[in-house]
């Protein structure tokens, strides 16, 4: 599929260069999810690893806010009505989101500036760099809504960003994560300025994708492989992973360009 020229139904999408800029829509809501925007972010998320031409995804914030979660009119209020089984489907649609980001083979920068809850701070959760503005505030606020904490993947990746008892506490009383206890903590890369928050983004984004884009593409996979891997079983699938990267011609070019004291110019081949 050409997700260049992809036209999406239900967020804003656009491609600068070779990074592919996603934002939700609905400003005056604060950007929320809808079951559109779930169902069409999920077969994204899947479909762009086979397109050779988007290198990265910065899924950014708009009119001064990330994501405020779930629609309250368009998915909550219809969630009351539906038996377990509809329900089941909604939930398994919305990790099956967390899945497609986990599994996408390109990195993934949330760029957070604003309100970052529920489902939104799941999405900032399940990118690869989160980079916020000093504005950002972040809630898994599942609780406050009489729900459990465990949602989309929450109570297995959270923990391993920011410790146990942090996300323990978070989880458990839905209270927001300030920008500077989510950079003190790990939860954030980099906090900003919201003046810098896109610029500084896509220089990430630039910088990743000057670089050699096949090894990215392993890095993001042992990374989500090892989490179930002992170390005999990690070090050894990384082995194997950077012989099959010693075949490519980016690592030709890199010694080439040592040995000629230039700076390397990957192609991703």
């Amino acid at each position: 599929m050409n997700m260049i020229n992809y036209k999406a139904k239900h967020f804003n999408y656009s491609v600068k260069y070779n990074i592919g800029l996603i934002s939700l829509t609905g400003s005056k809501q604060k950007n929320p999810l809808t079951f559109e925007s779930y169902g069409e972010l999920r077969d994204f998320f899947r479909e762009i690893n086979n397109c050779e031409d988007i290198d990265a995804i910065i899924f950014g914030s708009k009119n001064g806010n990330f994501c405020s979660g779930g629609s309250v009119n368009d998915i909550i209020g219809p969630l009351i009505k539906m038996n377990m089984k509809q329900l089941l489907n909604f939930t398994r649609m919305t990790g099956d989101l967390v899945k497609a980001m986990i599994n996408c083979k390109k990195p993934i920068i949330a760029s957070i500036d604003g309100i970052c809850v529920g489902a939104g701070a799941i999405i900032a959760m399940a990118s690869d760099f989160r980079i916020a503005s000093n504005q950002a505030k972040t809630a898994f606020l599942f609780t406050k809504v009489g729900l459990a904490g465990c949602d989309m993947g929450a109570c297995a990746i959270l923990p391993r960003i920011i410790g146990q008892g942090r996300a323990t506490e978070l989880l458990y009383t839905g209270r927001t994560m300030t920008a500077e206890e989510g950079n003190n903590w790990g939860f954030f890369n980099k906090v900003v300025a919201p003046k810098e928050l896109e610029k500084y983004s896509f220089e990430l984004a630039k910088k990743i994708t000057d670089g050699p884009n096949f090894g990215n593409m392993m890095t993001k996979t042992m990374l989500s492989q090892e989490w179930s891997m002992t170390i005999d079983q990690a070090i050894e699938s990384e082995a194997q992973a950077q012989a099959i990267c010693m075949q490519t011609n980016d690592f030709k070019r890199a010694y080439e360009a040592f040995m000629s004291k230039e700076k390397p110019n990957f192609e991703g081949d």
